[in-house]
């Protein structure tokens, strides 16, 4: 799946500094496009759209919004591991000719679980207005459908069209929903936004199928997929909890805010949080252009030479070169994280001062980065699992990590306002702790692993 990756690698390593900034920049919107498209529109919309409309419309709009990221995100992640596997094992086989079939089937399948969650929230549980269930359902929908189709874009090499979707999507759903906000409060806000998510849905689909030109054949094969890696399944629900159980154990905090309408949130704690993961942003694009690309290279020839029937000195220096590939990933993504985070932390006050960001939020962004920076290396980590196909040790990271974030994070509100966004970081520190060691003492051992212990005929 990192096919996009080798694609950026060549743009970045042309001798001219417009490559490399095009070649991260691209990875950037590939890596975190769903993310900083909610982002950047959102903040857009808030920061301007003051001037046409009142306050009350806006937190409606960003309330409905922050719910359905947070919904749709955690659960769908056991399909999109799932079909993730699906489409990878398929790339590996060179047979993707059930590759549009398959997006098909899982959006099917991912729309239809979502509905028996989202229409009963919206009808029964809030107490909105018909058009704005309306226009939240669709949006709903067209997060999940973008969840789904980012599954694919790793595996394309048509970089540009990508980032264009994104940006003329971010574009137009900024520019229609500031349009729209004057006359129809929260709903034009979210039908401008629903416009921009769907030029992106539809453009990537476009993409998708352009890239496998082939007819709808066997399109819900990859279920089968669900009984052989339930454990990956499972492992997708339990990491998208984790990331948002602070968020909602924080939304029973003191402090809270709760609408008429019976949304409840914390804008203080989400806010500085959502900031604090724009620092992961650099690091994930080094991640697609560099690190995975090097360290594939490693891998796929430690397994190709096994498959050659190498000997014993070729597999063990093939196996210190992937140690060494992972160690020098490792140290850059560390250093880049640190610097980064040390910045953010320095730059913070002044910044927040500057841009009117409420004061109460630093201390809460500042926890945030740092355990952003714990986080984001997590990630990597659960990365290096899935390619030695360790899921049930990456299954036990992702509880640990759930257990540990909400857990802390319950204690850290009961200490009281000064401790808050304190449990996110040391759940991150700590699970980041534990999973580094474990995959350490997993990796070095693979070859154990490769011949005895993922062997299915031993």
């Amino acid at each position: 799946m990192a096919g996009i990756g080798f694609a950026l690698r060549r743009l970045t390593d042309r001798d001219d500094l417009l490559g490399i900034v095009q070649g991260y920049a691209h990875s950037t919107i590939v890596s975190s496009g769903p993310w900083l498209f909610t982002i950047l529109a959102v903040g857009s919309i808030n920061l301007f759209g003051i001037y046409f409309t009142d306050l009350e419309e806006l937190i409606s709009f960003r309330i409905v919004l922050i719910y359905n990221f947070a919904f749709s995100l955690a659960f769908s992640g056991p399909i999109l591991l799932v079909a993730t596997r699906y489409l990878a094992d398929m790339i590996f086989k060179k047979a993707v000719i059930e590759a549009p079939g398959m997006l098909i089937a899982a959006l099917f399948m991912l729309l239809g679980t979502q509905a028996f969650i989202v229409v009963p929230f919206y009808v029964f549980v809030v107490d909105i207005p018909p058009l704005i269930i309306a226009g939240a359902l669709v949006n709903y929908f067209l997060v999940t459908a973008i969840w789904m189709v980012n599954v694919f874009l790793t595996a394309l090499k048509d970089y540009r069209s990508i980032t264009m979707a994104f940006f003329f999507g971010m574009a137009a759903g900024g520019a229609m929903g500031l349009f729209l906000a004057a006359d129809f409060g929260a709903f034009g806000i979210l039908i401008g936004f629903n416009f921009g998510l769907g030029l992106i849905f539809f453009a990537l689909v476009a993409r998708v199928f352009a890239e496998y030109p082939y007819r709808i054949t066997r399109p819900f094969a990859f279920l089968a997929y669900f009984r052989k890696y339930w454990d990956l399944a499972l492992a997708g629900l339990i990491y998208n909890l984790a990331i948002w159980v602070d968020k909602w154990v924080m939304w029973c905090a003191p402090e809270r805010e709760v609408l008429e309408s019976g949304f409840v949130s914390y804008p203080i704690y989400d806010g500085a949080m959502f900031l604090a993961y724009l620092t992961i942003v650099p690091a994930m694009a080094v991640f697609i252009v560099n690190i995975e690309t090097r360290f594939f290279e490693h891998y796929q020839r430690f397994y190709r030479d096994i498959e050659h029937h190498a000997n014993y000195e070729r597999i063990e220096e093939n196996h210190q070169n992937l140690i060494d590939a992972l160690l020098a990933a490792s140290r850059n993504v560390i250093v880049l994280q640190f610097c980064l985070c040390v910045t953010a932390i320095l730059v913070a006050g002044p910044l927040f001062e500057a841009v009117g960001i409420p004061a109460l939020q630093l201390g809460i962004f500042r926890f945030g980065v740092l355990g952003a920076l714990f986080h984001v290396l997590l990630m990597f980590v659960g990365i290096v699992l899935a390619y030695f196909d360790l899921r049930k040790v990456m299954l036990g990271v992702q509880v640990l990590y759930l257990l540990t974030n909400g857990l802390f994070t319950w204690i850290t509100m009961e200490l009281g306002f000064p401790y808050y966004g304190y449990g996110y970081f040391m759940a991150s520190l700590l699970t980041f702790l534990i999973a580094y060691g474990v995959c350490a003492w997993h990796v070095g051992r693979l070859p154990f692993l490769t011949f005895v212990r993922n062997n299915a005929s031993v």
